[in-house]
């Protein structure tokens, strides 16, 4: 299964959220779909390398109207040397009735962190979202819940019922994708949620992956999760149903 089949992303506007590789799930699915937007409704880095043009402002229709090289990335305005500022959800809305190809969103923050759970005002998740996709590293099972390697940690211990200090188990990143107060907060109704597991670099981190999506299905009414490894031409690591 390629990656746009096992995240639906063919077409529609897919939402990546959560922590532990949502940019290079945005980044490797526009390397693989034909005339993919890559937009933001959340500050962004400067991800001019991934796609194959960056257009800054407020014209979409425009915008996309002369676009001639694809994958397209859309912001509103650099807001600093190293982001850009992600638009308001709404526009996303526009963008997607102006572009007849797959808009793919950035819609929550993690500051390189591996898993997250987020405060109340995130995640930014687009209303017309089609597919969202709660995201966490494998690599954060065995670390323990704190800054260091997760976003919002007491959002964490409040949701997985742990204390600050523990060590994460696989259940515990299973709880936060699974949970309506984390991984699936804000998911718009009619909307397809699929977790995924990323950073599944060896076979150790795969049977953690595999651990993590038993206990996702388990907890929550998804379609399947996915196991990745965002380098190299096969990002699928496998998929768990």
């Amino acid at each position: 299964m390629t990656l746009p089949e096992a995240l639906d992303a063919d077409s529609g506007v897919l939402a990546v959220v959560g922590a532990g590789g949502k940019k290079s799930t945005l980044y490797a699915l526009a390397a693989r779909l034909d005339r993919a937007v890559v937009t933001a409704t959340v500050r962004i880095p400067i991800f001019d390398p991934e796609v194959a043009e960056v257009r800054v402002g407020d014209d979409l229709r425009s915008m996309l109207t002369d676009a001639e090289n694809w994958p397209l990335g859309l912001v509103p305005e650099r807001e600093r040397e190293d982001r850009y500022r992600g638009y308001d959800p709404e526009i996303v809305a526009d963008i997607a009735a102006a572009h007849d190809g797959p808009v793919l969103v950035k819609a929550d923050g993690a500051r390189t962190r591996w898993l997250k759970a987020p405060d109340d005002r995130e995640p930014q998740i687009p209303a017309v979202a089609d597919t969202v996709i709660p995201i966490a590293s494998a690599k954060v099972v065995g670390k323990p819940l704190s800054a260091e390697h997760v976003h919002r940690p007491e959002r964490v211990a409040a949701v997985t019922g742990r204390e600050a200090g523990d060590r994460i188990r696989a259940e515990d990143a299973a709880h936060v994708l699974a949970s309506d107060e984390a991984g699936l907060k804000g998911v718009p109704e009619g909307a397809t949620a699929i977790p995924v597991v990323n950073m599944v670099d060896d076979s150790a981190l795969e049977t953690v992956a595999r651990e993590i999506a038993g206990e996702v299905l388990a907890r929550a009414d998804v379609p399947r999760v996915v196991l990745t490894r965002m380098v190299g031409d096969d990002p699928v690591v496998g998929v768990v149903e």
